[in-house]
């Protein structure tokens, strides 16, 4: 009797094609240099904007934006214009293990809060708030509890210490890699899936530990590869002849400079106004506003016919669009170029959705991470955070099959390759 044709799918939040790449090659993930000398290993392009939401939701569904309708970590209500967070209940398009005849077992995707009832076992990813809603079926909970497992990394820590935050990373990579062994036996599946999202919060405190062989942090941050290494050549040692095996990112990184306050830059040159100054909410949002930004970097256009308080009439889209678009490719913080790319709706989405799309969505230059804080007071400046997302280098390693593979690779190929090679 033939088996199941099976696909096992590791995912690694935000790491980027050249890190992979170095700590392969350096013996830090002996494992996964070993499957890279006889796999495909190429850059791939991630979503725009390059956040984690969107990336994930782009490769469960592999449809864009405006067809499974997640643009965003936030979105701001038309009438209220109170910011919400989308969640799995807003995604708009099916993610590929509902249409799967076998068991999928489904651990942290990213935006898939709070679960709902699948075949197999679905644990929610971040952003995850109540751990009741993030486990599918319930009667796992006990068993999770006994593992303590952890939804996410208390990013907080890292605030405050760095030495809680990798405590409390080291804690929730043990909690996540306990989970995955007791799962891989649970049931007889046809795709597991076992994102680490870890990997991201990391590069965000410490891409300068990993640049900087000298830094305090540097033998952390690769001890968190090894150990992810090991986990990888775990399962791959427990693969049958015919199985599909995929490791792959969401969106890339590198070293933040500066992040850009794009609402300062739009109140600053007129286009975004508050009716009261002293209280910059998204409540306070004057009439006369003309376009604002919502995170990371998507500018909506305060539309007459989308918004309560909206101005903007449809007559007036491509002179604003224009005066934006010259706004942004001329800005510049210390002599650099800060926007690489300006975007129009039309030329990134297509779908029903498109008249919640954002108007213009930027990508930056290198080195400078565009925000969309409500921060009046300056238009550039520098937290904690040491590296930032990237859009041109997530990847993809593919254990060699006859699964085909365009030529310009993207997040949203993913479930495609899946397809392919179940149906072959």
């Amino acid at each position: 009797m033939m088996k199941t044709r099976r696909v096992i799918i590791i995912g690694l939040d935000g790491v980027p094609f050249g890190l992979i790449r170095d700590l392969s090659s350096a013996g830090v993930m002996p494992n996964t240099n070993a499957i890279i000398s006889h796999s495909t290993f190429r850059p791939m392009r991630s979503s725009i904007p390059e956040v984690s939401s969107v990336a994930w939701s782009s490769i469960i569904t592999g449809k864009n934006p405006a067809e499974h309708g997640i643009f965003g970590f936030t979105a701001l209500n038309p009438q209220s214009y109170d910011l919400r967070f989308p969640n799995f209940n807003d995604l708009k398009a099916t993610p590929f293990w509902d249409i799967l005849d076998g068991t999928s077992i489904i651990i942290n995707v990213p935006s898939t809060y709070p679960v709902r009832p699948m075949k197999g076992v679905l644990i929610s990813g971040f952003v995850s708030i109540d751990i009741r809603k993030s486990v599918f079926p319930p009667s796992l909970l006990p068993t999770l509890q006994a593992l303590d497992y952890r939804l996410d990394v208390d990013s907080e820590k890292g605030h405050k210490s760095l030495d809680l935050f990798l405590e409390d990373l080291d804690a929730t990579l043990k909690a996540r890699i306990n989970a995955y062994k007791y799962l891989w036996n649970y049931a007889d599946w046809q795709v597991f899936m076992l994102v680490f999202t870890g990997t991201d919060r990391l590069m965000h405190f410490l891409w300068d530990a990993y640049e900087d062989e000298n830094h305090q942090y540097h033998s952390d941050f690769l001890d968190h590869f090894r150990k992810i290494d090991g986990v990888i050549g775990e399962i791959y040692a427990q693969l049958h002849d015919g199985d599909l095996f995929m490791m792959f990112s969401d969106h890339g990184f590198e070293k933040l400079n500066s992040e850009v306050y794009i609402n300062y830059l739009l109140h600053r040159e007129g286009f975004l106004k508050f009716r009261n100054p002293a209280q910059t909410t998204w409540q306070n949002i004057d009439d006369s506003t003309k376009a604002f930004a919502l995170d990371p970097a998507r500018i909506y256009l305060h539309f007459k016919h989308r918004y309560a308080r909206g101005s903007v009439a449809l007559s007036d889209k491509e002179s604003i669009l224009k005066d934006l678009d010259a706004l942004f490719t001329s800005l510049e913080i210390d002599g650099k170029k800060v926007i690489k790319r300006v975007y129009r709706k039309d030329e990134i989405y297509s779908g029903p959705l498109m008249d919640t799309a954002p108007d213009l969505v930027l990508v930056s230059e290198q080195g400078f991470d565009l925000k969309a804080r409500l921060n009046l007071e300056q238009l550039y400046g520098k937290r904690i955070f040491t590296g930032k997302h990237t859009l041109e280098d997530a990847f993809l390693l593919l254990r060699d099959t006859t699964t085909s593979l365009p030529q310009n690779l993207s997040v949203f190929d993913i479930k495609e390759i899946i397809f392919q090679f179940l149906k072959a």
